[in-house]
């Protein structure tokens, strides 16, 4: 007896039609209103340009100044020509201050530097120096609070050296008790400030890693 074994044959889906690809829906006005005063907003920061060329202008003022006050003292060293307002001093004392004088410029003058770079690499547009052999330490790591605390730092400095002036020119009498009182008091006033800043930079990093959790 001869047994015939029947193939089953499965059923063979139609093919599908490839639906034809919708092109992108335009943007909706609103949305396209909303980038365009977005775009403004963020080119609007091209406005501080000039602000920072600026401060490249008074840097150079500053050189000059610096110039003149090295200078008068080659002169008072060399001939012995006495410094404009420093008449009643002594050798020392004139020499003492002059060079102050000629720190303090160094001084406004790396606070102004600090300014242009920091604040332009911060608020403006980014320099792209990675690599760079002058590339200043604290530029990879410059933020707002970090540039607030070393701005803070540096006006101290200049204080203390306004602060050192006064105390060598009370020596002959040119200062009262009072203006040396007031210039201390705002001089501690100018530390508390930078420490509150360091303070709370301090806080704000702390508290950053507990918000990531």
């Amino acid at each position: 007896m001869t047994s015939s074994t029947l193939a089953t044959v499965e059923p063979v889906e139609p093919a599908r039609a490839v639906e034809p690809v919708q092109a992108a829906a335009p943007l909706e006005p609103s949305r396209s209103y909303g980038s365009s005063v977005s775009s403004l907003i963020f080119f609007s920061r091209w406005l501080q340009l000039p602000l920072y060329l600026g401060l490249i202008a008074a840097q150079v003022v500053y050189v000059w100044q610096f110039l003149k006050e090295l200078w008068h003292l080659v002169q008072f060293s060399v001939t012995g020509h006495e410094v404009h307002g420093m008449e009643g001093f002594g050798t020392e004392a004139t020499t003492m201050l002059v060079v102050l004088g000629l720190v303090d410029v160094v001084m406004i003058s790396n606070l102004l530097i600090m300014v242009i770079i920091g604040g332009y690499e911060t608020f403006v547009s980014r320099m792209r120096l990675d690599g760079h052999p002058d590339q200043p330490e604290w530029l990879s790591h410059v933020n707002a609070n970090v540039l607030k605390t070393k701005l803070a730092m540096s006006i101290i400095g200049i204080s203390s050296i306004h602060l050192l002036r006064t105390f060598i020119e009370s020596s002959v009498g040119d200062v009262s008790a009072e203006t040396m009182m007031w210039q201390t008091i705002i001089h501690v006033a100018f530390v508390a400030s930078a420490l509150a800043l360091a303070w709370i930079d301090r806080m704000s990093q702390g508290s950053a890693p507990r918000n990531a959790h």
